[in-house]
């Protein structure tokens, strides 16, 4: 039976960070878990003890105490991440620890981990690097705002560089949360030492409707108050963070990434009447409709 705590609205993500995750498929807490657990997440994990769940149970009957990964997980700043993007009572789907052999050859080939996952709703990855990670260990790579891309898998292997990629080069501690569709890779560790990295896929249960602190959301925001001159662009709110696009984006599709941008934040606030830049809503304009409906 689950047992999930409830969570301290401080603890769930803002307005803006969920428009963030919509824009660009993840969101990073750098330094999140304090030194002393990371150092005893690296010890469970070299000693080998963790043990993977069966796909489809409840998260919190995971990792029971006293595995200090469990106890990162179950932290409530944590917690608050899982919870405003899939949920109170997600389900574990499965988890890895992934390793970077010392001085590798090469890099693991682009990809994204979802072909057959084309629904709405969508699960998380969380990635945690128990260590510190320079950039010559490599580190995992993503591309923000790719997981709208819905390639086979491997297809983008041979891309190894795209314009405004992300590499992990992060301090202890540090998490990932991602959208199951997004692209990513682990990089060429080019060190004496082995580079570790935890990844956990979580299913939500529930639907996927305002899970976050959505007390800043803002009135221009809840009312679709339109933002077109160069000074309110300015302000980064949620039609800013939505509209903002990625260096390696076509110019033509970037108004496509916009548009599903769209789609999903209406599906995440169940504001079907939110638009940015009028984009969406002249798709909807369909006359014979109107003239039916009189």
């Amino acid at each position: 039976m689950s047992t999930t705590t409830p969570i301290d609205k401080q603890d769930l993500l803002t307005s803006k960070q969920m428009a963030t995750f919509v824009a660009k498929g993840f969101l990073r807490f750098d330094e999140f878990i304090e030194p002393d657990l990371n150092a005893a997440i690296m010890r469970e994990i070299d000693a080998g003890t963790l043990k993977a769940a069966p796909a489809g149970t409840p998260l919190d009957e995971c990792y029971p105490d006293p595995s200090p990964l469990g106890h990162m997980l179950r932290l409530p700043k944590v917690q608050g991440i899982i919870q405003s993007l899939v949920g109170p009572g997600s389900l574990f789907d499965h988890h890895a620890i992934h390793v970077r052999q010392a001085n590798e050859g090469a890099a693991q080939g682009m990809h994204g981990d979802s072909i057959i996952d084309t629904r709405m709703h969508f699960d998380i990855q969380l990635m945690y690097f128990p260590h510190d990670v320079p950039l010559e260990m490599g580190g995992t790579l993503v591309v923000p705002g790719s997981h709208f891309r819905r390639i086979n898998e491997m297809d983008i292997a041979r891309y190894q560089n795209l314009l405004g990629q992300v590499p992990m080069v992060c301090k202890a501690g540090t998490l990932l949360a991602l959208h199951h569709g997004i692209w990513h890779c682990g990089r060429q560790n080019k060190t004496d030492k082995p580079r570790y990295m935890y990844k956990i896929r979580l299913n939500p249960t529930v639907r996927q409707l305002r899970l976050w602190n959505t007390e800043d959301l803002t009135e221009e925001v809840k009312k679709n108050k339109p933002i077109f001159t160069r000074e309110q662009n300015a302000v980064e709110d949620v039609q800013t963070i939505l509209g903002r696009t990625e260096p390696w984006f076509e110019d033509a599709a970037g108004r496509l990434e916009i548009v599903n941008r769209i789609k999903l934040w209406r599906f995440l606030t169940g504001d079907n009447n939110f638009d940015v830049h009028y984009w969406l809503t002249r798709l909807e304009n369909m006359p014979e409709n109107r003239l039916m409906a009189a």
